[in-house]
């Protein structure tokens, strides 16, 4: 593909396409399918190691997949030049279950070095740009702390504001509520919903957290272990509550014994 492909307007902002991942020649998951419509907020859901996180780096462009493609915005990253898969790459945001700060950077600093790097904004307008995000996620008394001194699910926030800082149209988060208290997890889902209203951006997250799940996943697919494919598509409340629910998802969703493997 040449460096000239650009997204469509009116393609998914992404879609997998018979994705098959592997780590040498163990098979992680094959024949996932899916698309993430704008302003979905889309779960990828399964057990502990089932390759939930695997997929959204290779979603993102951190790990090559062994088949199948990731488009965003009809473009597939994965057969594109190293010009067009930087440009796709700056319109995602990404929260790592860890938050990742930069320890030796200010919180502000950390906020303000993807609009150093993604934007043409000066100093000064990205230190405002900055310092709004950090309002958002009720921070910006916090601007001038190294990470060391925040809470976990203050990190949390700090890397969320990081995250949509450049307001990209895509943002992933890997297990924002893992490590949090029911309150700080509860709080970390109302900003991701707000976000959401702020930006319209679309939202892909991995979580075994079925409070969050419940609470703000409009979409979702559920990566089974045993056949090492996805077996569920849909919201999880709707998963939960089908008749027609895979027995192996349904008791995910509720907290039950998984059935016995035949």
């Amino acid at each position: 593909m040449s460096a000239m492909a650009t997204p469509q307007d009116d393609a998914p902002l992404v879609e997998v396409k018979n994705l098959e991942m592997r780590f040498g020649t163990r098979l992680i998951q094959r024949g996932v399918s899916f698309t993430v419509a704008p302003r979905t907020i889309f779960a990828v859901m399964g057990g502990s190691g089932v390759g939930k996180s695997t997929l959204l780096r290779h979603m993102i462009g951190l790990l090559a997949p062994a088949g199948g493609q990731v488009l965003h915005r009809g473009v597939d990253y994965w057969a594109s030049d190293a010009a067009t898969r930087a440009r796709l790459r700056a319109r995602c945001g990404m929260l790592f279950q860890s938050a990742a700060l930069w320890s030796a950077m200010t919180v502000l600093d950390n906020v303000m070095l993807p609009l150093e790097q993604l934007t043409d904004l000066n100093a000064a307008a990205r230190r405002e740009r900055a310092m709004e995000v950090l309002g958002w996620v009720g921070l910006e008394s916090f601007a001038g702390y190294l990470p060391d001194r925040l809470s976990g699910g203050m990190k949390k926030r700090a890397g969320l504001a990081r995250a949509i800082a450049a307001e990209p149209p895509l943002l992933f988060l890997d297990e924002p509520s893992a490590g949090l208290d029911p309150i700080s997890a509860r709080r970390l889902d109302d900003l991701v919903l707000d976000i959401r209203e702020r930006t319209g951006a679309a939202v892909v997250m991995v979580s075994h957290e079925l409070p969050s799940l419940f609470a703000i996943a409009d979409d979702g697919i559920y990566l089974d272990d045993d056949s090492r494919q996805p077996i569920a598509r849909g919201s999880p409340r709707a998963l939960r509550d089908a008749a027609d629910t895979h027995p192996t998802v349904r008791a995910f969703l509720r907290r039950e014994e998984p059935p016995a493997r035949p």
